[in-house]
């Protein structure tokens, strides 16, 4: 409450007394006059006129008079007192209000503080707070040569998430996550959002590298549940970038960065979490880099395709070719896709990266129909694609253009991609399978599809994710899983596809297992077109079926 805001108050209380005082000298006038109207006419009335010595003896035998003679001064008394109390009211007003004003003041700027440093969607300090601490913490950590550590939290394709169920759910997702985040962390730690769906852990003080790795553990198995929005449930996953001090930096924006280096180092990996190392950061302007160039990789046509053959089983021959897209960088040489398809994803270019390695798979596969090698052409797509409304009109069309039939194509998608919307996921598998195109789940395994909905949609094919494929031998337990998805497979009418066959063994194996087809390095490594179309003709380089 400021003192001029005060000073008024004050001054209008007094306004308040004197307009009661001067309405009580009103009403004294009023009785005087009153008075002297009235000894006249009892002057009149007695002596049958009015005069000074009338006035007198009214005066001095009228009772009521002496009566009225009163109201005077009981109008003066009436007006002190009325006075006094208004200006007490108003006193006590001026007190009042100038409490609740002054709340009202402390509750606005506390109010306008917790913005300033607060998260308005989750709660949860914003990046202002965050550096606030941090700069303490480093401070602190300098001062005792203690350490201390900076974790920085990346949700898994929450954009394709954002994209699929809308800003209004991914809201929704944020909020949930911030919920747990607070409950997996200690009071000591704060946990912030530092923008979209990053969040920055701050351990100020820790008495080893284990406190650290304790607390990232600890947020993956908060995150493990499903989130229910409603309608929808996610498995969401997380990835984790973890910066110790002062061995990985000594102030709050190296231990900021270094930690974010770590977290795309996780995310590639598919690790969970991981702690920096100098061999990340050679990666990460590069990374910076290339999301600026992707766009003008495209426009210039700098893709390129590689085709890695699928041999049936059977019969030893090539079925179809998966389409794996290369990035020919002018300055980096020949980039893979799993360096450059998520910056894609993130950036939301995958759209575009599908479109254009549909039109030249597609381009390509009816070159080869016409100089007689018939094959079918697999390719992958995302969820953001499986999203695009546009996606069933620009395959028809590619196939009708170059005169294929739809058998030939077949769209492989994560279990992921499906469960995020299933519905709407549904209703597009449907719309492409009912023109003939083939569907396929890629990976699986790693996913988080039920049985139950898998049953129902219109997948002709199941490909073994080639992590159980390469460790088959020294482990029982992936061996199993390969053995019951083949089954699982065959039981729900599927053909089933072992990726990753880079061991004799491993091939050797998933015939026995009756897989229907294979692909991998031991088969053949991604071949060019004109490479995979020799390829395809010459039978001899290719391992014998070992008949069963």
């Amino acid at each position: 409450m400021s003192h001029s805001t005060l000073q008024v108050l004050t001054d209008n209380a007094k306004l308040l007394k004197a307009s009661a005082s001067k309405h009580a000298i009103y009403g004294v006038l009023i009785a005087v006059i009153a008075i002297v109207v009235a000894t006249c006419m009892v002057s009149f009335v007695e002596h049958g006129t009015v005069s000074i010595d009338g006035v007198i003896e009214a005066q001095k035998t009228n009772v009521a008079l002496w009566l009225l003679n009163l109201s005077p001064f009981g109008f003066a008394v009436w007006g002190q007192y009325v006075s006094n109390v208004m200006a007490f009211q108003a006193g006590a007003m001026v007190v009042d209000q100038t409490n609740e004003l002054r709340a009202q003041a402390q509750a606005i700027e506390r109010r306008a503080t917790y913005e300033v440093t607060h998260d308005r969607l989750t709660n949860l300090p914003n990046r202002v707070l965050l550096q606030d601490r941090l700069d303490q913490a480093v401070h602190l950590a300098h001062r005792e040569c203690s350490k201390m550590a900076v974790m920085i939290m990346d949700l898994d394709r929450f954009k394709e998430i954002n994209d699929a169920l809308g800003r209004d759910q991914g809201d929704r997702l944020l909020r949930q996550v911030a919920a747990r985040l607070k409950a997996a962390v200690q009071e000591t730690e704060t946990i912030a959002r530092s923008g979209g769906d990053e969040f920055v852990v701050l351990l100020p003080k820790i008495a080893s590298e284990q406190d650290a790795l304790h607390t990232a553990i600890n947020i993956g198995n908060a995150l493990k549940a499903a989130f229910d929005l409603g309608q929808s449930r996610l498995d969401v996953q997380a990835s984790i970038g973890v910066a110790f001090f002062p061995e990985h930096g000594n102030s709050a924006e190296d231990l900021l960065q270094r930690a974010e280096v770590a977290m795309y180092s996780a995310k590639q990996e598919k690790s969970g979490y991981s702690i920096y190392n100098d061999k990340q950061e050679k990666n990460s302007p590069r990374r910076v880099t290339l999301v600026g160039e992707l766009r003008q990789a495209l426009e210039q046509d700098e893709l390129l395709l590689e085709y890695q053959p699928k041999i049936n089983v059977a019969n030893n021959q090539v079925s179809e070719v998966e389409v794996l897209s290369r990035w020919r960088h002018p300055r980096h040489g020949v980039i893979p896709p799993e360096e450059f398809i998520p910056l894609a994803e993130r950036t939301g270019l995958i759209r575009i990266v599908t479109a254009w390695v549909l039109k030249n798979a597609l381009n390509q596969l009816g070159e080869w129909s016409r100089a007689g090698i018939e094959l079918g052409v697999a390719v992958n797509i995302s969820t953001q694609d499986l999203h695009d409304q546009e996606l069933y009109d620009r395959v028809t069309g590619l196939l009708a253009a170059n005169r294929l039939d739809a058998s030939q194509l077949v769209l492989e998608i994560t279990e992921t991609s499906i469960m995020i919307d299933k519905d709407r996921a549904t209703n597009m598998l449907q719309r492409l399978a009912g023109s003939g195109i083939r569907i396929a789940i890629d990976d699986f395994g790693t996913g988080y599809s039920s049985l139950a909905h898998l049953s129902v949609l219109p997948v002709k094919e199941i490909k073994i994710d080639k992590s159980f494929v390469l460790d088959m031998k020294d482990n029982p337990k992936h061996a199993n899983i390969v053995r019951a998805i083949i089954d699982l497979g065959h039981n729900l009418d599927m053909r089933v596809v072992g990726e990753g066959v880079e061991t004799e063994y491993a091939y050797r194996e998933l015939q026995r297992l009756r897989c229907d087809a294979l692909q991998g390095d031991y088969l053949s490594q991604p071949l060019e077109a004109q490479q995979l179309a020799n390829w395809v003709l010459d039978t001899s380089r290719r391992p014998k079926v070992q008949r069963i």
